[in-house]
C-alpha cells in the first residue's frame, strides 16, 4: 500500500484554495495528483506533538474522521497544525 501526504493535488506544485471545490479543473479535465490514487481524502491537521528519539504523532480530521499517523519527525516535519491535506492511498 502506498499512502501520500500532499498540500496540493495539482501536479505543477501549485497550492490548492482550499476553501471551496472546483468543480472547473473537473470540467477542464485537467489531470491531477488524485488520478494515480484509488482513495482521496481532504482534511485538516488539528494537533502535532513531538515525542522522544525525533517520532512525530500528527492528528487529522477528515470531516469526523479522525486519523492518527505516527512516524520519523524527518519525514512529517512540514506538517503544520491547522493546514491542510489531502491523503491519497493505493494498492501497490
Amino acid at each position: 500500500m502506498t499512502l501520500v501526504l500532499a498540500s496540493t493535488l495539482n501536479l505543477d506544485g501549485s497550492p490548492d484554495d482550499h476553501t471551496a471545490y472546483n468543480p472547473s479543473m473537473m470540467a477542464r479535465n485537467e489531470p491531477t495528483l488524485a488520478d494515480n490514487y484509488e482513495y482521496v481524502m481532504h482534511g485538516r491537521v488539528f494537533d502535532v506533538s513531538y515525542k522522544k528519539d525525533g517520532v512525530v504523532v500528527i492528528a487529522i480530521s477528515f470531516g469526523g474522521l479522525l486519523c492518527r499517523l505516527t512516524g520519523d519527525q524527518r519525514h512529517l516535519s512540514s506538517v503544520l497544525p491547522d493546514m491542510r491535506l489531502y491523503v491519497l492511498v493505493k494498492k501497490d
